[in-house]
C-alpha cells in the first residue's frame, strides 16, 4: 500500500534503501559488473535507480517554477521506456561500482531531505504540478525512490541465486 503521509513515505524510503544497501554491501564488484541475458547488470539497475531520483527531483522542480516538465524525459513518452533505459545504460556505461554505489547514496539522501523538506499538504494535499495526472508529489517521490530500491533489491535477489 503507498504511503500517504510524510512519516509514511520517510519510514519506507528508508527501510527500503537499508535493504538495497545491505544487498549491495555484499557484492564484489565482478558480480555487479556481471551482464545478464539482456546485457543488464546490477550496476546499471543501480545506476538506474539514483538517475531516477535526479528525474523526479527535476520533474518537481520545474512544475513549481512553471516549466514544463518533460515525462519521463525531453523527447521520450512514457511507451518508449525500452529505448530511454537503454540509452541510460550506455550513457552510464563508464560509471564503475564504486561510483553507481555512490550515486545512488547520493540521490536517497537528496530524496529523504526533499521529503523532510515537505509538509504533509505538500507532498500528499493535491496533484504534482505538472505532472498532468492525479498523482501527489508523495506517490511520486515512492514511485522514484522506495518502489525502485524494492524492485532492484529483488534484481539483485534473482541475480544472487541465479549464481548459485
Amino acid at each position: 500500500m503507498a504511503a500517504t503521509s510524510k512519516t509514511e513515505l520517510l519510514s519506507i524510503t528508508r527501510k527500503e534503501y537499508a535493504k538495497l544497501e545491505k544487498l549491495i554491501g555484499m557484492l564484489d564488484p565482478e558480480v555487479a559488473l556481471d551482464k545478464d541475458e539482456e546485457e543488464t547488470s546490477i550496476k546499471d539497475v543501480v545506476a538506474h535507480r539514483a538517475h531516477w531520483i535526479d528525474l523526479f527531483l527535476g520533474w518537481y522542480a520545474d512544475g513549481q517554477a512553471g516549466k514544463p516538465v518533460y515525462f519521463p524525459a525531453e523527447g521520450y513518452k512514457w511507451n518508449e521506456l525500452k529505448r530511454y533505459n537503454a540509452n541510460l545504460r550506455q550513457a552510464q556505461e563508464g560509471l564503475d561500482w564504486a561510483d553507481a554505489v555512490i550515486l545512488l547514496k547520493e540521490g536517497h539522501e537528496k530524496l529523504v531531505a526533499f521529503i523532510e523538506g515537505q509538509s504533509d499538504a505538500a507532498l500528499y494535499g493535491g496533484s504534482m504540478k505538472g505532472a498532468n495526472n492525479e498523482w501527489t508529489p508523495g506517490r511520486w517521490a515512492e514511485a522514484a525512490g522506495p518502489s525502485h530500491f524494492r524492485s532492484a533489491s529483488k534484481y539483485i535477489r534473482a541475480r544472487i541465486k541465479a549464481k548459485t
